[in-house]
């Protein structure tokens, strides 16, 4: 019977737990276990199906933009304006994310270089409630906006976010009209806008600056929509496509331009605008 006995040999101990405890993630895509510094090293892309993780804010601007970039447009915060309690109050909920992100909204201007060209980059932060858009975020677009027009550099925008946030009502609401009347200006100034649509990217978010670049280029597989797949399908009473708003589903039905995978973003970005013809920085 000695056979059958479990030897535990320490086996179960915590020591052991400690030492492999966290160095291991399962990939959402393939189910496939991933040794977590390789995925951080490849930018968080699965290396065996390719599937595209988050990134943060930070990790997004690196990869894109030349060493040297300014950070600009940083030190705004929500005033909580509807003094908004559900669960808990909206003033807990910025503090928590403030402290969590080290970011003051769920926003990022920087300027700088991308490959030859001078560029204005604003990146939402989807760790900070959501991505969620409020009257921050939309003044930090548009005044990432004004100030591609008044120095006449392109614009680039990536989005990752649930929406307007709820816990400024109307005032979140607003900024969909403030965000798409400064691209106007934009457009009519001749100024290229690329928009980068990254997974999740949904809501008022989708039907405002995201879905209005010159250039629309989505990473593989993100979701991408105003409602919800299940909101739909209750209020049509229609069973939706497999696929549905992913973002190989809206390239075929011509709501985007293009599928970039993440490594291939910046070398797209530049070609882009190297066929656009906008100058070269010196």
């Amino acid at each position: 019977m000695s056979w059958f006995r479990r030897e535990d040999n320490n086996i179960e101990s915590g020591e052991n737990r400690v030492r492999t405890e966290g160095l291991w993630i399962k990939c959402e895509g393939c189910s496939q276990p991933i040794w977590k510094a390789d995925l951080e090293a490849n930018l968080q892309v699965c290396p065996k199906c390719g599937r595209h993780g988050r990134i943060s804010a930070q990790a997004r601007i690196s990869g894109l933009l030349e060493p040297g970039f300014e950070w600009i447009d940083g030190n705004l915060k929500s005033t909580d304006p509807l003094q908004f309690v559900d669960l808990k109050p909206y003033k807990d909920r910025l503090a928590k994310a403030r402290n969590e992100t080290g970011l003051f909204d769920a926003i990022v201007n920087v300027q700088g270089s991308l490959g030859p060209h001078r560029v204005v980059l604003s990146v939402i932060e989807y760790n900070f409630i959501g991505g969620s858009m409020g009257a921050v975020v939309g003044e930090t677009i548009a005044r990432a906006i004004d100030r591609a027009h008044d120095q006449r550099q392109p614009l680039i925008t990536v989005a990752a976010s649930g929406g307007a946030r709820m816990m400024e009502g109307i005032v979140s609401l607003m900024q969909l009209a403030k965000v798409s009347t400064a691209l106007a200006r934009l457009d009519e100034a001749r100024i290229p806008y690329i928009s980068v649509l990254t997974n999740p990217t949904t809501g008022g978010v989708t039907a405002s600056f995201a879905m209005l670049g010159d250039l629309n280029i989505a990473e593989p597989g993100a979701l991408i929509g105003f409602a919800g797949p299940r909101v739909i399908e209750q209020t049509i009473r229609q069973k939706l496509p497999e696929g549905f708003q992913r973002s190989e589903f809206l390239l075929s039905h011509g709501f985007l331009d293009a599928i970039v995978p993440r490594h291939e973003m910046k070398a797209y970005m530049i070609r882009a605008f190297d066929f656009m013809g906008l100058p070269k920085a010196a």
